[in-house]
C-alpha cells in the first residue's frame, strides 16, 4: 500500500484554509460542521472508496468541528488531532507549524538502545510532558538511550493507563496535547534520547468511540479480551489498514517519534496474505529510508512468534524487535518463588540459560499455563532483537496490588535482577523508578463517566486474579486515590539505599557500553552453564577484543562453584556484594587465571562479572 503520510482529518494549509477528509462508507452524505469561530455547515464532495472530502476556506487552527452524517447524528472525526474538552467534546483543527531543532537528529541503533518505560500521567506532579522534560538530562546521565511512553491517545476523562484510547490521533490533553508531545520530543532529541511510542492497534476503548458510525473498522469475526476486534482483513479492512497506517506515519512524520511499541499484536486477527503488521513495517521502513532517519517498529506479543522479527524475504513481517515475556518470567520466578497462574510454567536456572542463548524459553514445547505446545525457532534471530525486563507496567500493574519488585526483594535481590537484565545480550527495559527502587506501586487506574462501565472494570479487575494466589483487596480502579498513589517520589532517588541503588544502575549501564563482549554480543558467541540444585547460573561471552564471565547466585547461601575459565588472567570488574553498593562485603575473588575449572567462591544473591582482554593480559 502507498500511503500518503497525513490525508485524513482536518489538515490545516497554513493559508487560512482546512483540508477535511473523512473515510465514512456507511453515510449517504456527510458535511463539516464548523463550531467557532464562524459556526457553518460545509457539505463534503464523496470520493472513490467512501471517502469525503472538501478543501474550505477561512478556518485556521483552533477552530472546532464535528461531522455531521446524514444530514441527522454529528460525531468528532475520528482522525481527530485534538480533542481538548475530552472524547465526547468536539474535534479542534490543531495547528501543524512547530519550531522543530531536531533536524540534525537521525535517530539511534536498535542495538544500543535502553528502554526506559514512563507513565505520563504519573511521572511527575504535573503529570504532563512538560513534567517529564526537567528530568531527561538525568535519565541520559543514567544511561538511558530511548523514552518509551505509556499510550497518550485520547482516552475519558484524565486517568488512564492509556490503553482505552478512543482517537488514535489526537493527544491527551490533560497531558499537553499534541503541542505538549511535540515539545517533549523536540527536547529528548536535544538531550540525544530517542522517544518510542506505544500505539494499540488490536483494540478501542468501551467509552467515546465513534469509528463505527462511519465504517466497518471493527470485525465480529473476532474478539480481544478488551472488546471489538479490528478489521484487519474482512470487506473494506483495505481502509481501515489504510487508517491505521496513516496514523503511525503521523507519529513519524509529523511529531517525529523513533519507533512504535505495537502493543498485544497476538490479539491483531489478520487472516490476510500479506499481514497488516508486515504492510506496516514495510511502510515505516521505507519512509524512513526517505527521509534519512531510523524508525523501528516493535512488537509486543506473547506467542514466542519468530515470525514477527524475521525479514520479509525469510517469509516474516520484518519487525525490528519483539518483547521476550519468557525471560521476565523466569527471572520473576528465580527471584520470588511464585508459580501461580502463567508463572506455573516457569523455574530454574536452566531456563535461564536457555533465554539468554535464544530469546525464549518456550520454542515448541509443552506448556502446562496454556495446555498446548508454545512458541517458534528464533535461532535465525539475533539476540538484540528481543526486549526484556524484570518489571514493566504489565508485570506490576496487573498484580492485586500493584506492587513493585522494591517492595518484595531484598536489596541484593534488587541488585542480582538489575544485573540480569542490563548485562543480558538484549535490549533491556527499565519501568519508571525502578533505578532507584520506587516504592510506590503502580495500580490499574481509569476515569470513565459511565456508572455501568464502572462497575464491569471493577468486576474484571477482581475476576483477572482468580488465578493467582495474592493476597489483599483489589484496588478500586476508578478511585482518585488509586491514581494518586501511583505517583514516583523522585526525592527517594536521593537517599540512602535509593541513591546506592541508582548508582548500582548507571555502573551496569556503563559496563554495558564499554565491555565489548557485552556490547556486541552475538548468539555465536555465548555459552550457558546451569547449575540447578545451587541456583547458580553462568554466561560466557567473547567477542574480538575480550571474553567475560558473568556468574549470577540466586541462592540465599553462599555457594563455591568450577567455573570453565580459558587461559588468561581475568580481572573483576563488577561484584554485586561490594560494599561500594552496601552489599554484605563477603566478595568474590578479586582475579582468577585459567585454563581449566578454577574454584570460585561465590556470596549468595549475588551476580559477579569478570572480564579477560588482551590489554589486561598484557600488564
Amino acid at each position: 500500500m502507498n500511503v500518503p503520510p497525513c490525508t485524513l482529518g482536518a489538515i490545516a494549509r497554513g493559508d487560512d484554509r482546512c483540508a477535511f477528509r473523512v473515510w465514512a462508507p456507511k453515510c449517504r452524505s456527510v458535511a463539516v460542521h464548523l463550531l467557532s469561530p464562524l459556526e457553518r455547515l460545509v457539505a463534503l464532495e464523496p470520493e472513490e472508496g467512501g471517502y469525503y472530502s472538501a478543501l474550505v476556506d477561512r478556518v485556521a487552527p483552533g477552530a472546532d468541528y464535528v461531522f455531521r452524517l446524514d444530514d441527522e447524528a454529528e460525531r468528532p472525526d475520528p482522525a481527530s488531532r485534538w480533542q481538548p474538552q475530552g472524547v465526547h467534546g468536539p474535534s479542534r483543527v490543531a495547528d501543524r507549524h512547530f519550531g522543530w531543532t531536531d533536524t540534525r537528529w537521525r535517530g539511534l541503533p536498535w542495538r544500543k538502545t535502553v528502554l526506559y518505560e514512563v507513565h505520563v500521567g504519573t511521572f511527575s506532579e504535573e503529570g504532563t510532558f512538560e513534567g517529564l522534560i526537567p528530568h531527561l538530562r538525568d535519565l541520559r546521565d543514567l544511561g538511558i538511550t530511548a523514552l518509551e511512553l505509556m499510550p497518550v491517545a485520547q482516552f475519558p476523562g484524565t486517568r488512564n493507563w492509556g490503553y482505552d484510547g478512543v482517537y488514535p490521533f489526537a493527544v491527551q490533553q490533560t497531558y499537553g496535547g499534541p503541542m505538549g508531545l511535540k515539545r517533549f520530543v523536540n527536547a529528548a532529541h536535544e538531550h540525544g534520547l530517542a522517544v518510542v511510542l506505544d500505539v494499540v492497534y488490536n483494540h478501542l476503548g468501551p467509552e467515546g468511540q465513534v469509528l463505527e458510525a462511519f465504517g466497518p473498522y471493527f470485525t465480529d469475526r473476532y474478539r480481544t479480551p478488551w472488546g471489538r476486534a479490528l478489521n484487519f482483513d474482512g470487506p473494506d479492512s483495505d481502509e481501515v489498514r489504510r487508517f491505521f497506517i496513516e496514523n503511525a506515519l503521523y507519529w513519524q512524520t509529523e511529531v517525529h517519534v523513533d519507533a512504535l511499541r505495537l502493543d498485544a499484536v497476538h490479539a491483531i486477527c489478520d487472516g490476510s496474505a500479506v499481514p497488516f503488521l508486515e504492510e506496516l513495517a514495510a511502510v515505516c521502513h521505507r519512509t524512513a529510508a526517505e527521509g534519512n532517519r531510523r524508525f523501528h517498529v516493535i512488537a509486543e506479543s506473547d506467542l514466542n512468534s519468530a515470525r514477527h522479527i524475521l525479514p520479509r524475504r525469510q517469509g516474516g513481517y520484518g519487525l525490528d524487535a519483539q518483547w521476550s515475556d519468557d525471560f521476565h518470567h523466569v527471572l520473576h520466578v528465580l527471584l520470588t518463588g511464585e508459580q501461580q497462574g502463567y508463572y506455573a510454567d516457569f523455574g530454574g536456572v536452566s531456563q535461564l540459560a536457555k533465554v539468554w542463548r535464544e530469546g525464549y524459553v518456550y520454542t515448541g514445547q509443552y506448556s502446562r499455563h496454556r495446555q498446548r505446545r508454545q512458541g517458534s525457532d528464533p535461532s535465525r534471530n539475533p539476540l538484540w532483537q528481543f526486549v526484556v525486563c524484570s518489571q514493566n507496567h504489565d508485570q506490576i500493574g496487573n498484580r492485586r496490588l500493584g506492587d513493585r519488585l522494591s517492595a518484595t526483594l531484598s536489596f541484593e535481590q534488587q541488585k542480582l535482577a538489575a544485573g540480569v537484565v542490563l548485562l543480558s545480550p538484549f535490549v533491556p527495559l527499565l519501568f519508571m523508578g525502578e533505578e532507584y527502587g520506587e516504592l510506590a506501586p503502580f495500580q490499574y487506574f481509569v476515569s470513565h463517566t459511565d456508572p455501568a462501565l464502572v462497575d464491569a472494570v471493577r468486576q474484571g479487575r477482581r475476576e483477572e486474579f482468580a488465578a493467582f494466589d495474592w493476597q489483599g483487596e483489589v484496588p478500586d480502579p476508578q478511585a482518585e486515590a488509586t491514581f494518586r498513589r501511583s505517583r514516583l517520589d523522585h526525592a527517594l532517588a536521593r537517599r540512602g539505599a535509593h541513591r546506592v541503588l541508582r548508582e548500582f544502575y548507571r555502573e551496569l549501564l556503563a559496563l554495558r557500553r564499554q565491555v565489548p563482549a557485552i556490547a556486541r554480543a552475538k548468539k555465536d558467541a555465548v555459552e550457558t552453564t546451569a547449575l540447578e540444585p545451587e541456583s547458580v547460573c553462568m554466561v560466557r561471552q567473547w567477542s574480538a577484543d575480550d571474553t567475560v564471565l558473568l556468574v549470577f547466585n540466586f541462592a540465599a547461601q553462599r555457594h563455591v562453584v568450577d567455573v570453565p575459565l580459558p587461559l588468561g588472567e581475568w580481572r573483576k570488574r563488577l561484584d554485586s556484594t561490594d560494599a561500594r553498593w552496601r552489599g554484605p562485603g563477603l566478595t568474590a575473588s578479586a582475579n582468577a587465571a585459567g585454563p581449566g575449572r578454577v574454584r570460585l567462591d561465590l556470596p549468595g544473591t549475588a551476580l559477579v562479572l569478570y572480564e579477560n582482554s588482551p590489554a589486561a593480559d598484557d600488564s
